[in-house]
């Protein structure tokens, strides 16, 4: 056989050993693309994104796109083969899998926790939402969880609303640990409460609850620290003057909070929020309309652009990483809170966007 002919068949034997190779080795690491985006404003699979009754709405134009990420699934191996294509792939980000699923997490246990965060980020959006336009919202710390085994077991149920900790008022769901960890562990501590059928007889009757009740717990002590616990989670729970639905399926995750609370204010007041311009955007929000970062925001800015958007609101703490490659014809407005966003979408409507909160890379 003449050399030449002999190097190209080594040569092509090589070629698909390594091709061979790289679809049979299993690598760590999982793979983030641009997922669908979705105009809050608009509708999906048939019905409206927001849907509010019991207040007057306003009609809205243009677009206010919350935007998400496609991973790959935590059981899912990908091969070097795919590890390599996705590296040099421009719109796709590899990342090590303990990126996407920490310690260890099932596909089952990210959805579940996914689907918690978007149900959480729901509620703080129509939050932030309503105190933005001044409209009253009530709210009260309630026990959200009681832990199977713990001291709270049988004494503390969900739903119960927790007036006082050892007599001090509990305004916030974070007072409830502050107050329960000035103990030691074996000391007891007296929770005041509403018991859980009683707040809701209260409330489905439009009326304040008027009986409480004092239950002592002897804490006992964390599994990770010398900290005092009785085994609750805490939570907020909020009473909305109308009804505000969101419906929107197969999302999960926090980041889609601030794009939900400028839907609502643009369908709660007369001024068109956007003037007809295509805004996208991410970000958490909490009550206070305090906008938080996410991750995949490369991606999240890509699938904005590919479906026309112009601008891309942009959490203040993600605006350096958005900022080192943004996709042609799209400005990245940094937002830090909602009502940083609202004038920046008033700038966008009257064409004033000279003076825009820009991106800056670094």
């Amino acid at each position: 056989m003449p050399r030449r002919t002999a190097t190209m068949l080594a040569s092509t034997l090589m070629l698909i050993a390594l091709l061979c190779a790289g679809v049979l080795i299993k690598v760590p690491y999982a793979e983030m693309s641009p997922g669908p985006t979705v105009n809050t404003l608009g509708d999906h699979d048939g019905e409206p994104v927001l849907q509010i009754s019991g207040h007057k709405t306003y009609p809205t134009t243009g677009n206010l796109n919350m935007t998400t990420v496609r991973v790959t699934g935590a059981d899912y191996n990908m091969n070097l083969a795919e590890a390599v294509y996705g590296w040099l792939a421009h719109d796709n980000i590899v990342v090590p899998h303990e990126t996407l699923y920490p310690d260890g997490k099932t596909e089952q246990q990210s959805s579940r926790e996914n689907a918690e965060e978007f149900s959480q980020s729901q509620e703080s959006a129509k939050v932030a939402a309503l105190r933005q336009l001044k409209l009253p919202v009530k709210s009260q710390v309630v026990v959200s969880t009681v832990f199977k085994g713990d001291p709270a077991e049988g004494k503390l149920h969900a739903g119960d609303v927790i007036k006082k900790v050892d007599g001090k008022a509990v305004k916030e769901m974070t007072d409830v640990a502050k107050l329960v960890t000035r103990r030691k562990p074996g000391d007891g501590v007296t929770f005041t409460v509403v018991p859980v059928k009683e707040a809701a007889a209260a409330e489905k009757a439009g009326k304040e609850p008027t009986r409480t009740e004092d239950i002592k717990i002897v804490t006992k002590k964390a599994d990770d620290s010398d900290r005092a616990v009785v085994g609750i989670q805490a939570g907020t729970d909020h009473t909305f003057p109308f009804t505000i639905d969101i419906k929107l399926a197969d999302v999960g995750g926090p980041s889609a909070g601030l794009m939900f609370a400028l839907g609502i204010v643009d369908k709660l007041t007369p001024d068109d929020l956007t003037g007809g311009a295509f805004v996208a955007g991410t970000g958490t929000i909490d009550d206070k309309g305090k906008v938080g970062p996410i991750g995949g925001i490369e991606m999240k800015t890509v699938g904005a652009r590919q479906k026309g958007a112009e601008y891309f609101l942009t959490p203040k703490g993600n605006c350096g990483a958005a900022a080192s490659d943004v996709p042609d014809g799209l400005t990245l407005v940094e937002v830090d809170t909602i009502a940083d966003a609202v004038q920046s979408l008033k700038k966008i409507r009257e064409g004033d966007t000279a003076d825009l909160p820009r991106c800056t890379a670094g």
